[in-house]
């Protein structure tokens, strides 16, 4: 794609990629074949080490590299345990950037800059993203109410804008995308690119099992709501068993189920009882979560995991975009990328002659 092409744009030039497209770091999904998968079609992948044990960090980054010799990030939490491992990780390996959302760490955000890994945090708000600016965030990629997993209330459309007008780093929009009419809408937005979760997810590299697939193409748009019943806070899934039972099940029974998934997050995780502590203090106090919302959180890593790790698309939680409501297929992400920019090319080509 040459310089003066419109989708050559400021993102490209500072991940090195061909198309403005990020593929997100979503748990248990963006494995080192996703990755490999996006990065080799031109777009960047991010890496999901949330959740995950330091040494288990660092093979997924090995076996990354082995797979594709395109730069990728790693997608990590600031507050959590071992994040200041996984920060020397992505040193070491020089991995090309750090994607975050909550709880950025100052300290960490200039260890990382200092060895020229470049800082993509999430944000779903104007202020967040001025402030993610000020702590040294190189791209911000900012998630509208369309969004997958935890979102707001504002429209894509409406929060690119905003975000666009508030800062100068580049702005890349997520919430709602899927194809190449999506990426030129974002363009004219003043996006720099675009992110995409649900539509890598539903790729033929996505680790995520057939039966758990199925339900999001199944879904409808009437199918893909937002919910507090998973973790207290508000999350964008596909409707499933689960969300219904919750839906019934009272609050002393949702904290009791809160608790065993904390355990059974503390043996996948690795981390002692003392480091999921500070972690949760840390949560608190930078989402001010209630007692009752910060019990809660144990249940999404592990609910997560069920569906898109073992299989278990009713006893599991649906992670979701709304543009699961009108997906039908799973390309691969050659297929998916190529598509997206021969779509945004004709797209653009039909604006700039009137068809």
């Amino acid at each position: 794609m040459t310089s003066n092409h419109p989708l050559q744009t400021r993102l490209c030039d500072l991940l090195d990629i061909q198309v403005p497209i990020i593929q997100t770091g979503m748990g248990w999904v963006a494995t080192p074949e996703l990755v490999a998968g996006s990065c080799n079609a031109g777009a960047f992948g991010f890496l999901a080490a949330a959740g995950l044990p330091i040494d288990e960090v660092e093979r997924t980054i090995q076996k990354t590299r082995e797979l594709t010799d395109r730069p990728f990030g790693v997608n990590f939490l600031m507050d959590a345990p071992g994040a200041e491992e996984i920060v020397e990780l992505l040193i070491r390996y020089r991995i090309r950037a750090a994607g975050y959302n909550r709880a950025p760490s100052a300290s960490l955000i200039d260890r990382l800059k200092s060895e020229g890994v470049l800082c993509i945090p999430t944000c779903g708000a104007p202020r967040h993203v001025q402030k993610a600016e000020q702590l040294g965030a190189d791209v911000v990629l900012v998630q509208g109410g369309e969004g997958g997993g935890h979102t707001g209330t504002i429209p894509t459309s409406l929060q690119i804008s905003a975000c666009v007008d508030a800062v100068d780093v580049p702005i890349v929009a997520a919430g709602g995308f899927k194809d190449g009419r999506g990426l030129v809408a974002a363009l004219a937005f003043g996006a720099s690119g675009v992110a995409m979760g649900t539509r890598f997810l539903m790729t033929a590299e996505s680790p995520v099992p057939e039966v758990t697939t199925d339900r999001y193409l199944q879904a409808s748009l009437n199918d893909v709501i937002v919910t507090s019943e998973i973790d207290g806070m508000p999350q964008r899934v596909v409707v499933n068993e689960l969300v219904h039972k919750l839906v019934n099940t009272g609050a002393v029974g949702r904290l009791w189920f809160a608790m065993l998934n904390a355990l059974e997050f503390r043996k996948v995780s690795g981390a002692s009882i003392a480091e999921l502590v500070t972690s949760a203090l840390r949560m608190r106090k930078n989402e001010r979560l209630t007692r009752s919302q910060l019990l809660l959180a144990a249940n999404a890593p592990m609910l997560a995991k069920r569906a898109m790790n073992d299989g278990d698309p009713i006893n599991g939680y649906l992670p979701s975009g709304s543009v699961a409501g009108v997906i039908d297929d799973r390309p691969t992400c050659q297929e998916l990328v190529s598509r997206i920019v021969a779509e945004a090319e004709e797209t653009l080509k039909g604006l700039q002659f009137g068809g």
